[in-house]
């Protein structure tokens, strides 16, 4: 893949000049240890593959996480939650598309169940108590939601929610949408395998990367130290 040094340092240029002002005085969001999904949250499968849309700040992160997840097939980054026509980078930055920066969980339920996915999403893929922001990045674009494909999706995500507020894990309510898909719209290439490429930018470094280990150390027989990657290299 061929990236474009105009393009990546525009997109690189956003997420860095909304990221300065924090760098000094925050770091990345702490893991949180939390219960395993129980009930109808677990939902189990035999389905050969399923997808589900996660959205919880900039996808970079998000999408790295599952890539390292045992069980998944594949991480995609893009969009959801907005119309086709809008579904760009420069106008998804704006907030004003009704879009989120999502990524596009396509994984194996025999080997990672849709409850596992989501406790991994809640406590190491992003702070599911911010609203409208993920650490350094604001707006409605960095939204916490579940974009479900089905009604058993949306009914297990709302009975893990239930089952999270019910333990009181987190010292804030959860604040994430769960809302079903009605469209995902892949993101530009230069945005796919992001935290793999660049693990030495700073953004990266400091925001996702202690996510991808805080999966490591929690979830040592869930990670894969291979990332499954959009682009095979």
């Amino acid at each position: 893949m061929s990236l474009k040094p105009i393009v990546l340092a525009s997109a690189v240029a956003l997420c860095l000049a909304l990221a300065a002002p924090f760098t000094s005085v925050q770091a990345a969001e702490a893991a949180v240890a939390l219960p395993a999904p129980s009930g109808k949250a677990l939902l189990a499968s035999s389905a050969p593959s399923e997808t589900v849309v996660l959205a919880g700040g900039c996808f970079w992160g998000v999408q790295g996480v599952f890539q390292h997840t045992q069980g998944v097939l594949q991480a995609v980054s893009g969009y959801a939650g907005g119309k086709a026509d809008t579904a760009s980078y420069s106008m998804v930055s704006s907030g004003t598309t009704g879009h989120a920066e999502a990524v596009q969980v396509t994984y194996d339920p025999r080997k990672i169940s849709f409850g596992q996915l989501l406790q991994i999403y809640f406590s190491v893929a992003h702070d599911p108590t911010q609203l409208n922001r993920q650490g350094p990045d604001h707006g409605t674009q960095y939204r916490s939601a579940i974009f479900t494909a089905s009604d058993a999706q949306r009914q297990a995500a709302q009975a893990y929610i239930a089952q999270l507020n019910a333990a009181k894990v987190f010292s804030a309510p959860i604040v994430t949408q769960v809302a079903p898909l009605q469209g995902f719209y892949r993101a530009e290439d230069y945005h796919q395998d992001y935290a793999t490429l660049h693990p030495n930018q700073p953004y990266i470094a400091y925001n996702d990367l202690p996510k991808i280990s805080n999966l490591q150390k929690m979830y040592p027989a869930i990670y894969r130290t291979d990332p499954v990657l959009v682009f095979k290299r």
